[in-house]
């Protein structure tokens, strides 16, 4: 068991280091090495301060002692003139803190941003989510507490080893030594006993918080997921406010948020819990801490080793030499969250990591660009499981030989336009696609946030001027959006199903790409609106080659090739 916590621990610390150590590589790495450095002089000086307040304690302490008036006043304004400069100290060092954090975040989410869309992992993520749950939390919340608490935890563990450095040897020089009686009248000395003393309160009460708090760090991580998930679904219901509003569906809703938020209240009940349990300890630890050193140096008082001002200064350097071997107990809840932080962060860059080093590799379905028009060979299709969907799916598709792909509903027919995007990774065989741009035209067109020419332009490939936008509008029966081009709004939800599928034949009429794939692309409009639609793309000047997806029988007269996906079989259909 012990061994298999401190390889836990090495492997936790060692992922955080992964995570860290890129920022201080980066382009960055002056300007972040400069705050740190900063940061890390004024917490030394800090450290420095609670010396000379130590040795402040002594004087002033003495000054009581012997009723000595001129010296009090005196050791009044020393401390004025200490307290000061402890409060600009403490201040700048905040300051600066806050900097290199938000500093530090701003790289992180820049990265992991870049990391997250590169590749289509954002996507593949998507496909397979038992082993990366929610990555915009990780992004968005994860890095944020990972900045915060490696800038807290590790300026607090500096303080910590400078505090105990400075102050055992002073403890050292102050403490007196203890004779300890055995039997048989024998005896043993122990020099500086106040040192071991704050050693082995330190360490006892650092060993009981651990085994105490170890369950925390799963309790921690499960609440960032639960509370993740919660989001999600509530964030989900306003993405599709109108179809729940038609259906009625709110009671199903409320049925889910429950859930959710069930599993958020019952895992912070344990967390609750757990710290019941560690707040028993650490706090009862932290008041025996403040009556600890006076028990110990009271032998040395009464036996007139050391005036008063010297038992202030002992106490006062115990309390610092215990409370820096103390760093465990009283960052214990903190240590636990980062764990948890640092463990969701590996697991979500790990798997962009995979994602990545996948995507590089030769891949079981090649996807080779040259020539004219599309052609898939021999290409089998497989689910995430490994069961097979497909098998030996072969067409070809060019400017003047339009393709359908038809088939019962799980067939396959959307996924094989994925594998020809290169969006699946299962299965295997040959694509090849002309040089040029490839667009493909989803069922339900993503119209990004902002304004409607926002929207036309997307994914910002090409840039049409004002004129080529309100044309292509007007080609696709949209006129009347011509005056809303520069109007910001939330379109996915101001325009209908139909009106979403024109604007993505816009985009089409726009970027001129080579080829096109429709995925049900005009499952929303009449037969009328279908047919207008598509002799526009057959009529194209710069004759694209058009690939489809889609039920309807009216689609066969807009293509040559029909692949029926649930008969295996190529029909021939003449082109009106």
């Amino acid at each position: 068991m012990r061994v298999r916590n401190a390889l836990a621990k090495a492997g936790f610390l060692r992922e955080a280091w992964k995570l860290a150590w890129p920022y201080w590589r980066s382009d960055e790495k002056w300007s972040a090495t400069g705050l740190l450095v900063a940061v890390v002089v004024l917490n030394l000086t800090a450290v420095y301060l609670n010396v000379r307040f130590n040795l402040w304690n002594r004087d002033f302490y003495d000054a009581l002692q012997e009723y000595d008036w001129p010296r009090f006043w005196w050791q009044f304004a020393v401390f004025c003139m200490l307290a000061t400069v402890w409060v600009a100290v403490g201040v700048y060092q905040l300051y600066l803190r806050q900097i290199l954090h938000i500093r530090w975040r701003r790289w992180l989410t820049e990265r992991s941003l870049k990391g997250w869309l590169s590749h289509q992992a954002y996507y593949r993520i998507q496909i397979d989510q038992s082993t990366t749950d929610n990555p915009d939390q990780r992004i968005a919340d994860d890095l944020d507490s990972f900045a915060t608490l490696s800038i807290s935890l590790s300026m607090g563990l500096l303080n910590s080893v400078v505090t105990l450095l400075s102050f055992i040897l002073i403890l050292w020089s102050l403490s007196p030594s203890i004779t300890v009686p055995l039997w048989g009248g024998h005896s043993f000395e122990i020099p500086a006993y106040l040192v071991f003393a704050a050693f082995i309160y330190a360490v006892v009460g650092s060993w009981l918080t651990q085994i105490i708090g170890r369950p925390l760090v799963g309790l921690m991580f499960n609440q960032q997921r639960f509370e993740a998930d919660f989001r999600f679904s509530l964030v989900r219901l306003r993405e599709h406010a109108e179809s729940v509003a038609f259906y009625g569906g709110e009671g199903h809703e409320y049925s889910v948020f429950d859930h959710r938020f069930g599993r958020v209240v019952g895992n912070w009940w344990d967390i609750i819990r757990r710290r019941k349990k560690l707040s028993w300890f650490t706090t009862g630890y932290a008041q025996v801490a403040v009556i600890f050193p006076f028990l110990c140096a009271a032998p040395s008082y009464f036996a007139k080793k050391i005036q008063l001002g010297g038992l202030m200064q002992v106490i006062s350097a115990f309390g610092s030499v215990q409370d820096a071997l103390s760093f465990i107990v009283n960052s214990y809840t903190s240590i636990a969250e980062y764990q948890a932080v640092v463990e969701r962060l590996a697991g979500f860059h790990g798997r962009v990591a995979a994602i990545a080093e996948t995507q590089q590799a030769e891949r079981p379905i090649a996807i080779a660009r040259g020539g004219s028009g599309v052609e898939v060979g021999a290409l089998d299709l497989d689910l995430p499981d490994g069961m097979p969907l497909q098998r030996d799916v072969s067409l070809a598709g060019g400017a003047d030989n339009p393709v359908l792909i038809t088939g019962p509903t799980g067939s396959g027919k959307s996924t094989l336009l994925r594998a020809i995007a290169g969006l699946w990774p299962f299965g295997h065989g040959r694509i090849r696609l002309a040089e040029g741009t490839v667009l493909f035209l989803p069922q339900r067109p993503y119209l990004p946030l902002g304004t409607l020419a926002d929207a036309l332009k997307y994914p910002g490939k090409v840039l049409p001027d004002r004129e080529a936008m309100a044309n292509a509008l007007r080609a696709v029966g949209l006129a009347h959006l011509v005056d809303h081009l520069d109007e910001d709004s939330n379109w996915a939800q101001r325009l209908s199903g139909g009106e979403q599928q024109r604007l993505g034949f816009a985009r089409v009429l726009l970027m001129r790409p080579e080829i096109v794939f429709l995925d049900e692309a005009t499952s929303a409009l009449d037969e009328a609106g279908e047919t207008a639609l598509y002799r526009l793309l057959r009529e194209a000047e710069w004759r694209p080659t058009i690939v489809s997806v889609g039920h309807h029988r009216s689609l066969k007269r807009f293509h040559s090739a029909v692949i029926d996906l649930g008969h295996d079989k190529v029909s021939e259909a003449a082109a009106k």
